[in-house]
């Protein structure tokens, strides 16, 4: 979490490939609250959330039992995000 939150000051930007492995990585080391936080500060970086994105904190999410947030990610792929896929669900 630290080198993502550092790249910038290094004139390194992340990408959504160092969003995606940086939620996964909180989703496995059960960091739910920290997974949403970097999903939540995307737009204002200015990367896009795509499937592989919306994979790992609906997983997140899921393993936390916060099922009611869960599905609503899972809902707003259908409105804005990508479509989901067999492992979204």
């Amino acid at each position: 979490l630290h080198f993502l939150e550092s790249m910038p000051q290094n004139d390194i930007f992340p990408d959504v490939i160092t969003y995606n492995a940086t939620i996964s990585c909180c989703e496995k080391g059960e960091q739910w609250q920290r997974a949403l936080e970097i999903f939540d500060a995307m737009p204002q970086a200015d990367i896009d959330a795509d499937i592989f994105t919306y994979n790992a904190i609906i997983s997140a999410c899921a393993k936390a039992g916060l099922w009611p947030l869960a599905l609503r990610l899972l809902d707003s792929m259908w409105e804005s995000g990508p479509r989901p896929d067999v492992i979204s669900f």
